[in-house]
């Protein structure tokens, strides 16, 4: 297979992210992939910074991750937070032990002055991660749900209330003052990018935050890098998390064509290659009439080999 001569920046949120974010660092010689990580759905919990997209990405990388689950650690305890049930405190955001290990140690680094995007990158050295992860930003911007039941932070809308509440919106406070994380402004600013993959994140509450933030859609698509996404709806249905269930009740069609008309309408110009699922084939010509090639393949990723063959199909494109 073909392989990118320069860097390739993948944009990730968390499992769908995580899963081919593994495929292109199977991929790839050690140190050309660069992964960019949502952080608007940080949130801090028990006095503590938890960083659940950079997290996953970071414990998936490392082979340490849950493979059922796809985020947390494989091989968790929970006795701390029994404990804390018997105190009455907040207990809805599932942290394990070994994974508290890594929220208390991130938040003493960060009280000693830190950035997150140095503890970020330690982080990753202990755990032998070969690709360079970023925080989207060094500066907290947090995804606000709009719902029926009043406004929520991400994380109280998505793990305390299980995605109940019916979405009509999003906005994501401290966007307009945060400033793009260093090393990813200079890696567009290089002319050395060989390409950007947007990973099968969901687009409104992942992608989304890290394309508008300090206008870094309009850099990638004036860098004339190549960039492709893929499609997070597979036959009406998402592959993780509710995208699928926003996008209903936000009146968009719940298919790969309603995901790249979304990615079209906000970032116009940017995607030049649309990838769908086989069993989306039937809507290559509406994606097609959006501006966008369209790449058809195996989506679904539910072994090694999966994300490999995904991963493979996504860099051969950028090589066209």
């Amino acid at each position: 297979m073909n392989l990118p001569a320069g860097p390739v920046l993948a944009l990730s949120g968390g499992v769908g992210g995580a899963k081919l974010c593994l495929g292109l660092d199977d991929l790839l010689p050690a140190g050309q992939l660069h992964i960019a990580c949502n952080t608007a759905d940080d949130f801090g919990h028990l006095g503590l910074t938890i960083c659940p997209d950079i997290d996953t990405v970071l414990y998936t990388l490392g082979g340490v991750s849950n493979p059922h689950q796809g985020w947390g650690l494989d091989g968790e305890s929970w006795q701390v937070l029994a404990a804390l049930e018997q105190l009455g405190a907040d207990s809805w955001f599932r942290l394990g032990d070994r994974d508290l290990a890594t929220h208390l140690w991130r938040a003493g680094e960060l009280a000693r002055g830190a950035s997150l995007s140095a503890v970020t990158a330690e982080l990753g050295r202990r755990l032998e991660v070969q690709a360079a992860v970023y925080p989207m930003s060094d500066d907290p911007v947090r995804t606000v749900v709009h719902t029926a039941e009043g406004d929520l932070p991400f994380q109280h809308y998505f793990v305390r209330e299980q995605c109940r509440p019916r979405v009509h919106g999003f906005s994501f406070a401290g966007l307009d003052a945060a400033v793009l994380q260093a090393n990813l402004a200079d890696l567009c600013a290089s002319r050395t990018l060989a390409g950007v993959i947007i990973c099968p994140s969901n687009p409104f509450v992942s992608i989304d935050p890290i394309l508008q933030l300090d206008s870094f859609w309009q850099t990638l698509r004036e860098s004339q890098v190549p960039v492709l996404a893929v499609a997070p709806i597979v036959a009406g249905q998402a592959l993780k998390g509710p995208a699928a269930k926003m996008m209903a009740e936000l009146n968009l069609p719940v298919t790969a064509t309603g995901v790249a008309a979304h990615y079209a309408e906000h970032y116009p110009g940017l995607i030049g290659t649309f990838v769908v699922d086989h069993s989306d084939a039937t809507l290559v010509p509406a994606i097609q009439k959006l501006g966008m090639e369209v790449e058809v393949t195996v989506t679904i990723m539910r072994e090694r080999a999966d994300k490999q063959a995904l991963a493979a199909a996504c860099l051969e494109l950028l090589c066209r």
